[in-house]
């Protein structure tokens, strides 16, 4: 009786893709073997749905079965011609690096705002219409209270807010500092008086600037998206 050679682990090919073991990839070696090609076809989509059970946890991934036929491609070694519906990928594309993508260098003058704050008051800067000028500020000047009370839990003077956006439009956009200080116009809620007074058309502006205001809103463009022509 012939005495039968125990094989070492060692001896065994390294598997590629780990998370289907073993077994999964000599199947797919085994494909290799089958002449007949619809043959192979079948086998070769039997074995995705093994390899969907062995994964269930892809399922939610996006390209789900994309990735199943390119993890296949990949275990027989580029060499698999099959009839699917997803083609082989470029054996030069595994392990190919991404582009590098570079820092942004754009410097933010106050971090605590961000750029997006900047990019606004940019656009602010290109309105013709005063209306559309002044909803946007006012829009601006509540963003800009709001993130300064996130960053700082102290009480901010609307006075402080009213320079920094001077500031950072280059005296573009200037609001007149008591009518904002007697409107609360940086404040979630304006006090009655503008409300119900003289700030109701501008405020009106500013509910079509933010996409909302009832009936008004939405006949007329978003002012930040009106440029100079």
């Amino acid at each position: 009786m012939a005495e039968k050679k125990f094989k070492y682990y060692t001896d065994y090919q390294n598997i590629i893709l780990k998370e289907y073991g073993r077994n999964v990839q000599k199947i797919a070696e085994y494909l290799l073997t089958i002449e007949d090609r619809d043959k192979r076809s079948r086998y070769a989509h039997t074995l995705i749905e093994l390899m969907r059970q062995l994964n269930p946890n892809m399922q939610n991934s996006q390209d789900y079965n994309q990735k199943l036929w390119d993890h296949l491609y990949i275990m027989s070694d580029f060499k698999l011609d099959v009839e699917s519906e997803y083609p082989m990928p470029q054996k030069e594309m595994l392990g190919k690096k991404p582009k590098h993508i570079g820092y942004n260098t754009n410097e933010v003058r106050f971090k605590h705002y961000g750029r997006n704050v900047e990019l606004l008051i940019e656009r602010a800067t290109q309105l013709e219409d005063d209306e559309d000028r002044e909803a946007a500020m006012i829009y601006i000047g509540k963003l800009m209270k709001s993130f300064y009370a996130a960053w700082n839990k102290e009480n901010i003077e609307d006075e402080v807010i009213w320079h920094q956006m001077k500031q950072m439009s280059g005296g573009k956009l200037v609001l007149d500092l008591d009518k904002v200080k007697s409107g609360n116009l940086f404040d979630q809620q304006q006090s009655k008086e503008y409300r119900g007074g003289a700030g109701t058309r501008t405020q009106h502006a500013q509910q079509n600037y933010t996409g909302r205001g009832g009936s008004n809103a939405g006949k007329r463009s978003n002012p930040m998206d009106r440029r100079k022509k």
